[in-house]
């Protein structure tokens, strides 16, 4: 067990919109946070780039504005727990701590040629077999590889016996440690196109595939155990790193989706609903991703993971871009105003379509639009398409499997949204249960640090102790009135498919 003057835990949770840092107590709740959003660069159509040093300063400044707000000391905090977004990669010098070229973003399009390059050679199936994964550049392989084209030609002075690589968490940690600690976890990993879903270890033919030297990659650990410690001078504190997860891998450990057949949906940038599959490694017939949930030193967790690329990014999407809302939860009202979308129809893919259609060149549409089309029927109908997305991939996933999925648990931003779960309710027939933190990124991450050093003790007691919010009945009668709708949407998604040549 941990010392007693521990008091807290502390989750850094790294997304593709923001950084988080949240405080959680021995009780398993939340006593304080901090927020900033982050930069997005569009640098051209497609495109998507992070800073990878404003993610690290920005991790700096929301450890100190948790620490300084609730007045608690570093040294009273029992682990770290880091959870990311996955995919997004980078390359540094481990002699200068510099990126070479800002971090690609896991939404980014850039390599779609490449990967369609790989496919006509073949590679796909292989690919898929090794990785659990579909050719496509969501994955970190194809964007190290145009990074590390990029520097050889527009930096060929660097020695890239000093250039690394690493997923957001690889980078983090990286910082946190000093620069000792050059490391990822198994789910992270596992999103790199570049792991073997078997042996858990980088796969040399992956890596001979897309031309990256071994040296660069961290080392892979298990989710839960020893990661090292933060730098004295950081916190003045020693503090263990003890859990890394993706962030949709903590989000289902946080809802205690530990066994096969449970599942969870977050709705935030893009949604991801992931169904445990247990100790077992399961392949889709359904285009579902195989994935590694979690390890511990003397397990691993699998599971089938359904990515939908774009759903509250188009919510914020028509905040920033088309400026028709100043917030995203002025969408509920809105949607609420009116009856129906008056005939228009959204197709959200404005970084591609993934699961279950893997279609990197479909492009973002709204279909059906008349005179009569005002702002409140364009935003019911994009939070209308968020659902029907959820609810193909839920249909794929029943498919998948020997049981129907009877109850949806949620998470993310965007499952503050009443419209939006009521509907989502109504579309799938389903209750659709909401906790009360909706943070379960950093809350799973959270539980896993502090089980790993024995701050807590017995999950099951962890997870039932998580507060639920509200649950949302389907209304009668209300998936047969909305299946119209959502076959004309299907037709929707069919006209935005092969777009962008």
């Amino acid at each position: 067990m941990t010392n007693n003057t521990y008091k807290y835990v502390l989750a850094i949770d790294l997304g593709t919109t923001g950084n988080r840092a949240i405080l959680f107590d021995r009780s398993g709740n939340i006593v304080g946070q901090a927020y900033k959003e982050l930069t997005q660069y569009y640098p051209q159509p497609g495109w998507l780039e992070h800073d990878a040093r404003e993610i690290w300063q920005d991790t700096r400044t929301v450890i100190e504005l948790v620490l300084q707000n609730t007045k608690i000391s570093a040294r009273e905090i029992a682990a770290i727990g880091l959870t990311v977004q996955r995919e997004t990669c980078l390359l540094w010098d481990k002699t200068t701590g510099e990126p070479l070229h800002k971090a690609i973003v896991w939404q980014d399009r850039r390599t779609a040629s490449m990967c369609r390059d790989l496919a006509a050679k073949g590679k796909d199936k292989e690919i898929q077999e090794i990785t659990g994964l579909i050719l496509d550049p969501y994955f970190s392989a194809t964007k190290l590889t145009w990074l590390l084209n990029w520097v050889k030609q527009e930096r060929p002075a660097i020695d890239l016996d000093n250039v690394i690589a690493g997923t957001i968490d690889s980078w983090i940690l990286w910082n946190l440690t000093g620069g000792q600690v050059h490391a990822t976890d198994h789910s992270n990993a596992s999103r790199t196109m570049l792991m073997n879903l078997a042996t858990l270890e980088w796969d040399r033919r992956l890596l001979d595939l897309f031309a990256i030297p071994t040296q660069m990659m961290p080392e892979i650990k298990h989710s839960m155990g020893s990661f090292g410690k933060t730098d004295p001078q950081l916190l003045d504190a020693e503090i263990p790193i003890t859990a890394i997860f993706g962030d949709q891998q903590s989000a289902l450990f946080a809802h205690g989706c530990d066994r096969p057949g449970l599942l969870k949906c977050t709705y935030g940038t893009g949604s991801f609903l992931i169904v445990q599959t247990g100790l077992n490694l399961t392949r889709s017939s359904q285009k579902l991703l195989s994935t590694v949930a979690w390890t511990q030193p003397d397990s691993t967790n699998y599971a089938l993971e359904g990515a939908i690329f774009t759903t509250g990014a188009s919510i914020q999407w028509l905040r920033d871009g088309l400026k028709i809302i100043a917030s995203a939860p002025e969408t509920e009202d809105l949607a609420s105003s009116v009856e129906d979308t008056n005939g228009v129809y959204f197709v959200p893919a404005l970084s591609g379509l993934g699961a279950p259609h893997w279609d990197t060149n479909a492009r973002g549409a709204f279909l059906g639009l008349t005179g009569g089309v005002k702002r409140e029927h364009a935003v019911r109908a994009v939070l209308e398409a968020i659902a029907y997305r959820v609810k193909e991939v839920v249909e794929a996933a029943n498919r998948d499997s020997d049981f129907s999925v009877a109850r949806l648990k949620v998470d993310g931003g965007a499952s503050q949204n009443n419209f939006l779960m009521q509907f989502q309710a109504d579309a799938l027939g389903i209750p659709v249960e909401r906790p009360a933190i909706l943070d379960a990124t950093a809350q799973g991450a959270a539980f896993g640090a502090g089980l790993a050093v024995g701050f807590w003790d017995d999950y099951g007691a962890l997870i039932s102790t998580r507060k639920i919010d509200r649950v949302f009945e389907p209304a009668k009668g209300g998936r047969d009135r909305i299946e119209d709708s959502y076959r004309i949407w299907q037709k929707a998604v069919e006209r935005a498919k092969n777009w962008s040549e």
